[in-house]
């Protein structure tokens, strides 16, 4: 045991010493310092001062608190992308510094894809809260007071789609045979990204505030950062790997995963959910933010795939159709 704690303060001393500090300084400070709670680490009551509604309306705390967790989801998996991109160190096992990730493993890629996956699923799972656990009398009530406030402004989702595939398949589908194999520049492929079309008014045709805002904020830091991630996003890392490891059976399945949860499971859990609460008959009631929710959040009309080289035609010809039919119209089910 007494050589064991010799040996952690000999190695203490060197890392201290390769920063020109004295070991013993630091031994001071840890006899003073304060033990560590789990409400400080967490920064729990900076955390629960964060919601703050707009109205009166009880069910609008639900509303904020479940979108504040989606984004922490959402920068869990950013955190995973970044990996996958080569952005992150590796800390070896006995706690020392590995390096600079230079070049992706099969195995690493199919782990760091997979807690993506996990992410989305518990966020998917999860929107069982915005569709059933409203009221939607209330939501109609105070939804009125966030305009032009949108969940189509979480640039947090758009850096995931940037940094899951290669910009091309982010540009709307109707202008995508125009791009497709050519080099053209992320910032002229920008000007026709897929999403636009979700943030227009329903009558003209001309972008909204919510949309206006969006661009204003983050249009240049989404231009560098697919201009970045163009040879590391996630399907640039899967050419990376030799043939042998492309041939992955698993690797492949979590990344048609992946493809399912971010561009099918989600948007029509959001669907589902605009359904609920905006769909009246005869009439639809615009979204916050007057997006154009019918034609923006179904899969089939965006056609939106990460890794369309690896689905059959036919899959991608019925390209979320099965979810709808089962989730929405209620096909299939007992």
């Amino acid at each position: 045991m007494e050589n064991n704690i010799n040996e952690k303060i000999k190695l203490l001393e060197d890392k201290y010493a390769q920063m020109g500090q004295d070991l013993n300084s630091y031994l001071d400070g840890l006899l003073l310092s304060n033990y560590l709670t789990y409400w400080d680490y967490i920064q729990l009551d900076t955390l629960l001062t964060l919601q703050n509604p707009r109205t009166d309306y009880p069910d609008e705390q639900i509303f904020i608190m479940y979108h504040q967790i989606t984004e922490l989801y959402f920068k869990l998996s950013l955190h995973e992308l970044e990996q996958i991109a080569g952005n992150g160190k590796k800390i070896l096992a006995n706690g020392k510094d590995g390096g600079w990730n230079e070049k992706i493993s099969a195995t690493f890629l199919t782990e760091r894809v997979n807690r993506i996956n996990r992410y989305f699923e518990a966020l998917t799972k999860s929107f069982e809260i915005m569709v059933d656990g409203m009221e939607k009398e209330q939501f109609l009530r105070y939804r009125m007071a966030l305009l032009p406030a949108s969940g189509f402004q979480s640039a947090q989702y758009r850096m995931i789609e940037i940094s899951c595939t290669d910009f091309i398949n982010l540009v709307d589908k109707d202008s995508r045979p125009t791009y497709e194999n050519k080099n053209t520049p992320i910032e002229e492929l920008f000007s026709h990204i897929y999403w636009n079309k979700g943030a227009t008014e329903l009558s003209s045709g001309k972008k909204t505030l919510t949309l206006n805002q969006f661009e204003k904020k983050y249009s240049a830091k989404f231009i560098a950062l697919a201009n970045n991630y163009k040879t590391k996003n996630v399907w640039q890392q899967y050419l990376s790997l030799s043939q042998s490891e492309q041939q992955n059976q698993t690797l492949i399945n979590a990344l048609k995963l992946l493809d399912i949860n971010i561009n099918i499971n989600w948007p029509l859990m959001h669907y589902k959910s605009a359904v609920r609460y905006l769909q009246q008959n005869p009439e639809d009631i615009a979204a916050t933010g007057g997006t154009n929710w019918q034609k923006y959040l179904p899969p089939r009309f965006q056609k939106r795939i990460f890794y369309p080289k690896i689905w059959s035609a036919q899959e991608i010809e019925d390209w979320g159709k099965g979810w709808v039919e089962t989730n929405v119209f209620k096909i299939g089910n007992s």
